[in-house]
């Protein structure tokens, strides 16, 4: 794979706006799972979630996905020094799902109550309504993709915005996800009893089920040696990435990882380097007790026993849904930056299946060459992306 450089990040996640809030949450090992002010969460047995902050800014016209995305995205851009000139002929890639949904669930709360006349404006609701956005406002002419593949669906993004550099097909790409609370996900998790009524516990040996969150994230991706001419400043790279899918089962993932395993060591063949280069995996982690499982389970079929160092970001900001393919991504090139590979906060007890070191509570020092990011959606779709020092 032709190499492709992260220059820019921007992230509005459950800890705030901005890359330096996120960053800050994660290392300290913050929990910003608490209890939901979006929706009315009575007489449910979960009542928690990660919420961004109020104060999210930009018009109220817009649905809350469609301004996450727009806050997210001018951060990554500004972050990489993209001109505007440079901005007609970028790529735009976003991963979503729940589009404009909030919104659309809340006009048609009000309608039904009072049928003769609704006050709320219907904002758009489809997943393609990010792309349209952001790529209108910021200006940026080149591709335009929406991808939608579940969980997966912001890892996906950045797969396919670095393959459209490599290709040529753009100079540059500003790639990521973004996914706001919405009634139908919190509710439906709720009655599939899923959701952990306390913060999640991923890779615990008592853990529950997962806790839903929201937020955006975006990174700018170009060739390395573009980026080199114009003196950026390089994150990390985006080395190799891996896309499989089971087709096992219309929500559960093949019980032995299959798909997992294949989407790893297709990371790891596309940047051309072996297991033992990577020192630090950022797991798909949902604290579900049947995908922590397996996910343990694939990693150890490609990575062995013992050394490597695992953690799971949902563990403080929540299942972010669309987007948290990209945050993810987002924290595991930071830790690559920092020398610091973020915790699972909420680990008490480690499950025996999962037999490497999962970083309990407290961030973990470490010089790391090489680091990935997992994100495995409903159905079995799978995604790996392989980032490496700069």
């Amino acid at each position: 794979m032709t190499p492709v450089a992260v220059t820019g990040l921007g992230v509005v996640s459950p800890f705030g706006a901005g890359v330096k809030a996120y960053w800050d949450g994660l290392a300290a090992g913050t929990c910003a799972i608490r209890p939901v002010t979006l929706l009315d969460t009575e007489g449910f047995r979960c009542r928690i979630a990660a919420e961004v902050p109020d104060g999210v800014a930009g018009s109220p016209r817009r649905s809350r996905a469609d301004r996450l995305a727009l806050v997210a995205a001018r951060e990554a851009l500004d972050d990489a020094g993209v001109s505007r000139r440079e901005r007609a002929d970028a790529a735009l890639v976003v991963g979503a799902v729940g589009g404009g949904m909030l919104e659309a669930e809340a006009w048609y709360w009000e309608r039904h109550r009072r049928p003769v006349r609704a006050t709320r404006a219907l904002h758009a609701i489809f997943p393609s309504s990010h792309a349209e956005v952001v790529g209108s406002v910021l200006g940026l002419g080149g591709p335009r993709e929406t991808v939608v593949a579940a969980c997966s669906s912001g890892a996906a993004a950045l797969a396919l915005a670095a393959d459209l550099v490599a290709d040529g097909a753009a100079p540059l790409a500003l790639a990521g996800g973004v996914d706001a609370l919405t009634r139908i996900c919190f509710m439906g998790f709720n009655a599939l009893r899923l959701l952990d009524p306390e913060p999640c516990r991923p890779f615990d040996r008592d853990r529950r089920g997962m806790s839903v969150g929201e937020g955006a994230a975006f990174v700018v991706l170009e060739r390395a040696d573009r980026a080199r001419a114009r003196g950026a400043r390089i994150w990390a790279e985006l080395a190799g990435s891996g896309t499989t899918t089971d087709a096992h089962h219309v929500t559960a993932p093949h019980p032995e990882g299959e798909g997992m395993v294949r989407a790893m060591r297709a990371a790891l063949a596309a940047a051309g380097v072996g297991p033992g280069a990577v020192g630090y995996v950022n797991a798909h982690g949902t604290a579900t007790p049947q995908n922590d499982r397996i996910e343990a389970r694939a990693i150890r079929a490609v990575f062995g026993e013992g050394r490597l160092l695992v953690s799971a970001t949902k563990s403080m900001i929540g299942h972010t849904m669309a987007a948290a393919g990209a945050l993810e991504a987002v924290a595991t090139v930071l830790a690559l930056a920092h020398e610091l590979v973020p915790p699972t906060a909420g680990l008490d007890a480690p499950d025996p299946e999962a037999s490497f070191d999962c970083v309990p509570r407290t961030a973990r020092e470490a010089q790391l060459e090489a680091a990935i990011s997992n994100s495995f959606g409903f159905g079995g779709q799978n995604v790996t992306l392989l980032f490496r020092r700069a």
